[in-house]
């Protein structure tokens, strides 16, 4: 897209969304956006804009500047059935350089990102309530899926495991240890076999929607969840890889009182791609060579105060490793309600990649190096429906000196419902 029409447009919706009047929302698009004891249709919509700040923008060509924008559609559409049928979706449409990890990639470009898309079964009583979804759906593996939303979100970033790459890929072979310590992040190559040329690291849990089947649970203070899906959170795949790559995702949590719940996830199975299938050792196969995950989560508020956080371990196995890479990763957020309409937030966090050897005897105590994301920022409601955001967060990565890599941004967020029809 050529700058002059990126501007435009970027502009239009920030004016648009500013002079769009408030409707009636009757719950969070991160939720379900509806009530099921009805039939209707309802289109919850959150629409954003952003610029940031960053030299990061400069990491490939250090004569592009350092001041950029993007802008996001969130759409949600909705259908309820009845009482017990309901259909659900989370569809993503995005202009980027949107979100700070999109800052190392500065051509604007547009992408359109199901999160979720599902038909879902539900049952009330007076205190458990049991739900099917199947379709497209977000990771049950951790707590931050469910807050992908702009408005939800405090901050501008996500917590590391969530959008940061990794030395590893899903579609390319490693050697052994020495092929995974040359690499750097960002683009990966691993030689042996798989896809051909350079390409993404793997993310350890993908935001965007996995084909598949999950039960949900809760009663009383107790609330689970399990998940069976096509590809793993660290590799979403179509439904026509279901039957070699199916996994399962696991999750519950307890209230141990209102507003303080403590949780765990966890995950295991194939996360290998095609491309590598064929480059396995002889009677193996992907599921020999599975990823798995544990989680443990925590959410909090009283009063004028929030806060949650997760902790994190991934291991990934691969042929001709006798210990297996594995990351732990974990991050802490706060957030302050100052008035009604002002709040300041902060989120720390990091990601460790661990040790790893392989049948050579080559061993590392750390396969690549530490990451620390540490992000303060605050947001101004201008109205229930109209959100200002900034904040600025600092990046360190082992061996990278300087602030290259810190971003301040700040993003306008509004919500709204394009539709809400009830019908009989």
């Amino acid at each position: 897209m050529r700058k002059g029409a990126f501007k435009r447009a970027l502009w239009v919706v920030l004016w648009g969304a500013l002079a769009m009047p408030a409707q009636p929302q009757d719950s969070s698009p991160s939720n379900s956006g509806t009530s099921y004891s009805n039939y209707g249709f309802s289109l919850p919509v959150t629409l954003s804009g952003g610029a940031m700040y960053s030299e990061r923008l400069q990491s490939d060509d250090p004569g592009n500047s350092r001041v950029t924008g993007g802008m996001q559609v969130m759409l949600y559409p909705t259908l309820t059935l009845g009482p017990h049928w309901f259909a659900y979706a989370a569809q993503q449409i995005r202009l980027a350089p949107y979100y700070y990890y999109d800052a190392y990639y500065p051509e604007h470009e547009w992408y359109v990102q199901t999160i979720q898309a599902f038909m879902g079964y539900q049952i009330r009583g007076e205190k458990t309530t049991v739900v099917i979804k199947v379709g497209r759906l977000s990771s049950a593996f951790g707590a931050f899926p469910l807050h992908y939303d702009d408005a939800d979100n405090p901050l501008l970033d996500q917590p590391l495991s969530y959008v940061q790459t990794m030395t590893l890929r899903n579609d390319q072979l490693a050697c052994g240890v020495a092929d995974l310590l040359w690499q750097t992040y960002g683009w990966v190559w691993n030689g042996c076999g798989g896809a051909p040329g350079w390409g993404d690291g793997l993310t350890p849990v993908s935001l965007y929607g996995l084909p598949g089947i999950q039960a949900e649970v809760s009663s009383h203070r107790v609330d689970g969840r399990i998940q069976v899906t096509s590809g793993s959170p660290s590799n979403p795949l179509s439904l026509s890889h279901a039957p070699q790559y199916a996994q399962w995702v696991l999750g519950g949590g307890y209230t141990i009182r209102q507003g303080f719940r403590v949780g765990v996830s966890g995950f295991r199975g194939p996360y290998l791609a095609p491309d590598a299938a064929a480059f396995l050792p002889a009677g193996s196969s992907v599921r020999s060579f599975p990823a798995s995950g544990l989680g443990l989560e925590v959410q909090w508020a009283r009063g004028h105060w929030s806060a949650s956080g997760e902790w994190q371990r991934f291991q990934y196995d691969l042929p001709g490793f006798t210990q297996a890479p594995s990351i732990v990763s974990t991050y802490a957020e706060a957030k302050r309600t100052l008035t009604p309409r002002l709040y300041v937030a902060g989120r720390a966090g990091y990601l460790d990649a661990g040790g790893a050897a392989d049948a050579t005897g080559v061993s590392t105590n750390h396969f690549a190096p530490w990451i620390g994301s540490y992000e303060l920022g605050g947001g101004w409601w201008l109205n229930r429906h109209q959100l200002l955001k900034a904040s600025y967060e600092w990046l360190r990565m082992e061996h990278v000196p300087g602030a290259a890599n810190n971003v301040l941004g700040v993003q306008f967020v509004t919500t709204f419902h394009a539709v809400d029809q009830a019908f009989h």
